[in-house]
């Protein structure tokens, strides 16, 4: 029996609509916003609404009558008037049981849901390809809460339907990270008990910081976390139909360097670098001339060049009857011959009338970057070595891919970036069919933290990362590539990143971020829980849903460096 809490409230000012109604309740009722309530309806139906606000009100004409009351200010007396009050809760119009959406009536009754019942009006009775995605609580608090599991259709994050994810909220209290590991972590559970061999996926997921997803194969030890984490965790695991058990399939990439050398580009301690050795986990990647010359663009990501001159000297590197450039076989090789052109005399044009200053220039981005170790004239796959482009295109079904970048300066950690996500679109276009080893899975998920430092609205536009990511996100979904991204500041996205991201994970964040436009559509009540969420909460957007939801989920089940 559904518990009676209110009745509509219709005034002449204030009147119920098609979208939204007004309802008074009990003064000490604890309800909180995105609770769902049930109202009764025309011909023996039953509206749903999600709160959106709850206000009290008295009948004091203004703040004078209450001080006045009060003898003039005394705060030590009661008030000799009793003053009449209520509270009274704003709820959106999310669902009618019989898909009646002619306004309430006042007075109706209004009730808490069931269980059953908050599923049916928040649409996830009916979600087809269900994805788990974390779990809700309404009525929290009370003897009358319920804990339900969230799943989305998988077909609106993973494409054909939509694709992409967005997940913003500050560094540190929002755990977007953790939230993508949570969703990938739920996507490979449901891939590897499918029997479907047509639809597989694979996910190519880049380390931006120390060591965070560099053991995400081994179980968390909880050592350093409160009192029966461990218990509790893997518990809500099983609650969501999880396996308590982290990533499989996992393979680690990190840059090259010399065992011999005291200078490691790794925060990856070196006890942990033998291990995946040992077990054949671990590569470290090269870059050779040859092969990977045309993705020097990607050094200038960053780099606002107008008058594309820069531009035109990549194309004349990669131009193979280029007589400048024809013949080079190593970074050293090529360094020479870029240092030859930025040499010419003073005010001449340099190679194919592009300037001696714009020859320096491009020196001088290049050159730091190519004097490092992963920067090779060759690659030994007997001493676990690799070309990271190589490896991308041998993906298989359930892959895990983690690449290292965290210890990268920004300029190669856009390099290793940009020429990734090129691979990976190359690869699902067909581009590497005709080579051994490439049978590429139906999807493959790419996820990236730190977003904003190749798709922010700063970026210049002719930045080759920002076109390869506009690619991903506007056409990745027919082929089957998915971007997971996240930032602290979705404001600073560009919009047609953000635009074409079918799911939304908005944690907490401040409110100078809130007042921006796109957070426009938030009623202001939700855009001031953004601000005080805790650490585990989302409120998720996504096409299948009535409204958005506000959600959480477990702590990470693999290991965490502390």
């Amino acid at each position: 029996m559904n518990k009676l809490i209110g009745r509509v409230l219709a005034t002449e000012k204030t009147p119920t609509t098609m979208d939204k109604f007004n309802f008074w309740t009990d003064a000490n009722l604890q309800l909180h916003a995105f609770d769902i309530v049930k109202v009764e309806h025309i011909d023996k139906s039953f509206t749903f609404g999600v709160i959106e606000n709850i206000s009290h009100i008295t009948d004091a004409q203004s703040f004078l009558t209450n001080f006045i009351s009060s003898d003039f200010g005394d705060v030590e007396i009661d008030e000799p008037t009793l003053r009449v009050g209520m509270n009274y809760a704003e709820a959106k119009v999310s669902f009618n049981s019989k898909n009646l959406y002619t306004p309430v009536h006042n007075n109706a009754k209004f009730y808490l849901a069931s269980a059953e019942e908050i599923t049916m009006a928040l649409g996830l009775d009916k979600i087809q390809n269900p994805l788990v995605c974390g779990s809700l609580k309404m009525y929290e608090g009370t003897k009358d809460e319920v804990t339900l599991p969230v799943k989305l259709n998988s077909k609106f994050i993973l494409g054909p339907e939509g694709a992409h994810l967005n997940i913003s909220g500050i560094s540190g209290l929002a755990s977007k990270t953790s939230y993508a590991m949570f969703l990938m972590k739920a996507i490979q559970d449901q891939y590897l008990s499918s029997a479907d061999s047509n639809d597989s996926v694979a996910f190519v997921i880049f380390n931006v910081k120390g060591c965070d997803l560099m053991a995400i194969d081994r179980l968390n030890d909880f050592q350093q976390d409160i009192p029966n984490a461990k218990e509790e965790t893997l518990v809500e695991y099983k609650n969501l139909g999880l396996s308590p058990e982290p990533f499989k399939n996992v393979k680690y990439f990190i840059p090259y360097y010399d065992s011999n050398s005291a200078k490691h580009s790794t925060y990856l301690p070196k006890s942990d670098i033998e291990r995946y050795l040992e077990d054949g986990q671990l590569k470290k990647y090269k870059y050779v001339y040859s092969n990977d010359k045309e993705s020097i663009e990607m050094m200038f990501s960053n780099i606002d060049d107008p008058a594309q001159t820069m531009e035109s000297i990549i194309s004349k590197i990669i131009d193979e009857d280029d007589p400048d450039f024809k013949g080079l076989s190593t970074w050293t090789d090529f360094l020479d011959k870029v240092t030859e052109n930025s040499q010419k005399g003073s005010g001449q044009k340099g190679s194919n009338d592009i300037s001696v200053l714009s020859w320096r220039k491009f020196k001088r981005i290049v050159r730091k970057a190519i004097q490092d170790e992963m920067f090779a004239n060759r690659v030994v796959p007997e001493k676990n070595e690799c070309r990271l482009a190589d490896e991308l295109k041998k993906i298989s079904k359930n892959d895990v891919v983690v690449i290292d970048v965290a210890k990268l300066p920004e300029d190669k950690q856009a390099f290793v970036f940009g020429d990734a996500v090129r691979t990976i679109y190359n690869l699902k276009l067909g581009e590497y069919d005709a080579e051994t080893n490439v049978a590429p899975p139906s999807r493959i998920i790419v996820f990236i933290d730190e977003l904003n430092k190749y798709a922010s609205k700063d970026v210049p536009k002719t930045s080759p990362i920002l076109r390869e990511l506009l690619d991903v996100t506007e056409r990745g979904r027919s082929l089957g590539v998915v971007l997971f991204g996240a930032e602290q500041f979705r404001s600073a996205i560009h919009d047609r990143v953000t635009g074409n991201c079918a799911t939304h994970a908005y944690g907490r964040t401040n409110s100078i971020e809130t007042s921006t436009k796109n957070y426009g559509s938030l009623p202001n009540t939700y855009k001031n829980m953004l601000t005080r969420l805790e650490q585990g909460d989302y409120l998720i957007q996504n096409p299948v849903f009535r409204s958005l939801l506000k959600i959480r989920f477990p702590k990470p089940i693999y290991k965490q460096f502390k």
